[in-house]
């Protein structure tokens, strides 16, 4: 009877592995902080290999996108709680102004991916002297 039960709960888990119950959620979060110089976006990629993160940018907006495997766990063993999503992920950030791509640096850091995204020299801002008359 157990064992019947086991192989229900997993073809169940099987079948509905795909799917997202409750409110959608992004991921990886993100945070952008936004200066004169430029824009710092962290994102949290817990999991997942560098290796498998792409992160492209095209004037204003950033994409981020990558794929988080799913845990290895015994075959014998029941999902209980399954709250840590995987498989193909996507995220886009528009940011206020161009970005310099030539310029842009990303790191990842303790499962943080971080990027910094400088102005164009052109598009920063200038203080402009007045001359007297």
């Amino acid at each position: 009877m157990l064992g019947e039960m086991r192989r229900t709960q997993q073809q169940l888990n099987r079948l509905f592995s795909g799917l997202r119950l409750g409110a959608a959620q992004d991921f990886p979060p993100v945070n952008v902080w936004v200066s004169a110089e430029g824009a710092l976006l962290t994102a949290s990629v817990p999991g997942v290999p560098v290796d498998q993160i792409d992160v492209t940018v095209h004037q204003n907006t950033l994409t981020l996108r990558g794929k988080r495997d799913p845990e290895a766990v015994d075959e014998q063993a029941v999902v209980h709680r399954q709250e840590r999503v995987h498989g193909p992920f996507s995220r886009t950030v528009v940011l206020p102004f161009r970005v310099d791509s030539d310029k842009v640096s990303a790191r990842c850091e303790r499962g943080v991916l971080i990027a910094e995204l400088p102005r164009p020299a052109a598009d920063k801002p200038r203080q402009i002297k007045i001359a007297s008359a």
